[in-house]
């Protein structure tokens, strides 16, 4: 079997997005799972904001949205009365520099079709029932020559080779196990709960609410899965046998749980699957790379079920690492790229677990008072839109720079208004400047490349400079945002009206008439600033992609580049 560049271990989620990511940049991916079949779980309740961004990206946004719901009103009931409704969205609503304020409702078997299908698309298929069992890297570790790689040996006794591996195989990921990697943290075996898919007859609950029972001795939480008739997702504090110790769930079980905390008697609950226990589990992997192996999502780390970041922040190292591996392949960038996804997602993946923790506990305090619920584990924090990496290496900070080219009148980056390297990159609504057909920033970054935006008209030079260099480049693109005064005649294709002024305020850069003035700003492909820079500052944008991308076309005549991918 021959080399191929990204073998994906984990067919859920995480591992799908990545496939995605990857296939789209021309690299040679496989996917296998050990499942033979794809699961049937419903398991996550679905992305939040920020994921729904990057399934935008990926061109599945609107299926997702089609196929699932928005988030539902909760209902909460105290000795089977209804005592108290909640809607925590209610106050929310999109804004020019965020399109998606809520997350949305699906089966997660529902969203990893859609992501199968996409990745069909590119002519990449999940390998089933595939278990890895064995896993030795190579000695040669000169990227530039394309020579590294990772044998890997599947249970059946077949084998294959890949250039990196991906560990995207759960909490119990074999991936990591078999390099060692230790999984540090706790199980609290005393804070369970007990889930499943569950048919209600017809009727018995009104299916546009989340009924939520919460009573001193347990809990019962029935949720309307999108696209069912008859589903619901059942959550509940598990039956306990005489010494306290809680008991497995099965379908009697959930029914004698409904009778006991509901109005509905148990004959109700007509069909009952996918039957788990659920336990507060907190770990973390200590480091996400050996080498030419990473790891991603639960297999990286797991984190209390509360305000549902589990599946997303999965989602979110994927859309990280993926661009990375993209442009090492391509020998366009360093290896040392990759050390950069653990630098950015351990810090993240703690808080998470610190912030998840927090909401549990806030969460358990709150349904010991009749009215208390789950919309206590939703907050701001839980939106993913807030996520940035100030601290990380990518960061070119201009307060990093030397005094005399942060010096002058110009404020420091602190005190400006708008994102700081590092930040995810604000959306905002704006026209085509030819055609004046409606699109957004986020239209523009969309697709795996780098963008490098210019404000006012003294970052024309800058655009020309890149356009010049990474022009025959499919890897970065320029994009000139004009102000809605501004003349734009002579406007380079792919330009932009900011006509409302929505993008001018979300990246802090005012209006000037001075025609030196201006500000760039470079996009990273997973759409977090990298560098934001005076339009005057032509060498911190050369420096920044030539970090990501090389030389551009001075690097097509270089004989030590080779392009690993062919």
């Amino acid at each position: 079997m021959g080399m191929t560049d990204v073998l994906i271990v984990g067919a859920g989620p995480t591992g799908l997005v990545l496939a995605c990511d990857l296939a789209r940049r021309g690299a040679a991916v496989r996917i296998v799972d050990r499942s033979p079949a794809p699961p049937r779980t419903s398991r996550a309740k679905g992305p939040n904001p920020r994921s729904l961004e990057i399934l935008d990206n990926l061109g599945v946004a609107e299926e997702v949205l089609a196929a699932g719901s928005a988030p539902l009103p909760m209902l909460k009931y105290r000795d089977r009365r209804p005592v108290a409704e909640a809607d925590p969205w209610a106050e929310s609503a999109p804004s020019p520099d965020a399109r998606y304020d809520r997350g949305w409702l699906i089966a997660q078997w529902r969203l990893e079709g859609i992501l199968r299908d996409r990745l069909a698309g590119y002519g990449v298929r999940v390998e089933p029932g595939r278990e890895v069992v064995g896993l030795a890297q190579g000695r040669d570790e000169d990227d530039r020559s394309g020579g590294g790689h990772v044998d890997v040996t599947y249970a059946d006794g077949r084998s294959g080779r890949a250039r990196y591996v991906v560990g995207c195989d759960g909490a119990h990921s074999s991936v990591r196990k078999l390099l060692g990697i230790t999984f540090e943290g706790a199980t609290a075996e005393d804070q369970v709960m007990v889930c499943g898919d569950v048919d209600l007859a017809e009727g018995v609950l009104d299916r546009t609410r989340w009924h939520q029972w919460f009573d001193e001795d347990g809990a019962v939480m029935l949720c309307p899965i999108p696209g069912t008739r008859t589903g619901w997702w059942f959550q509940a504090g598990p039956e306990r046998d005489g010494r306290g110790r809680p008991l497995p769930p099965t379908a009697d079980g959930f029914r004698r749980l409904l009778a006991h905390h509901t109005a509905l008697p148990g004959r109700d609950l007509t069909r009952a699957e996918l039957l788990s226990t659920y336990r507060v589990n907190v770990r973390m992997a200590d480091r996400f790379r050996a080498g030419r192996v990473l790891l991603a999502g639960d297999a990286a780390h797991v984190h209390a079920i509360a305000g549902g970041l589990g599946m997303n922040t999965g989602i979110q190292d994927a859309f990280n690492l993926g661009w990375k591996l993209g442009l090492v392949l391509a020998g366009h960038a360093d290896a040392e790229l990759l050390d950069t996804y653990e630098e950015e997602r351990l810090p993240v993946a703690a808080r998470t677990l610190d912030l998840t923790s927090e909401r549990l506990r806030a969460t358990l305090e709150a349904i010991r008072r009749p009215g208390g619920g789950l919309d206590t584990a939703i907050t701001p924090d839980t939106t993913g839109l807030g996520v940035g990496y100030r601290w990380s290496s990518l960061a070119a900070h201009r307060t990093d720079a030397p005094t005399e080219v942060a010096a002058g009148d110009r404020a420091p980056q602190a005190e400006r208004p708008g994102p700081r390297a590092g930040d995810r990159a604000p959306d905002a609504p704006c026209a085509d400047a030819a055609t004046g057909a409606r699109t957004r920033l986020h239209r523009v970054f969309a697709g795996p490349r780098t963008t490098v935006l210019g404000f006012g008209p003294g970052s024309a030079a800058v655009l020309r400079e890149t356009a010049g260099a990474y022009g025959g480049d499919a890897g970065v693109r320029v994009c000139r945002v004009y102000a809605a005064h501004e003349d734009r005649a002579g406007a380079e294709p792919g330009a932009v009206v900011d006509d409302a002024g929505h993008a001018s305020a979300a990246y802090g850069t005012g209006a000037s008439d001075d025609p030196g003035a201006g500000t760039v700003v470079v996009v990273r492909p997973d759409h977090h600033v990298g560098v934001l820079a005076p339009a005057d500052d032509a060498r911190s944008v050369r420096e920044y992609l030539r970090r990501l991308h090389g030389t551009g076309r001075s690097a097509e005549r270089s004989p030590g580049m080779v392009d690993a991918v062919r």
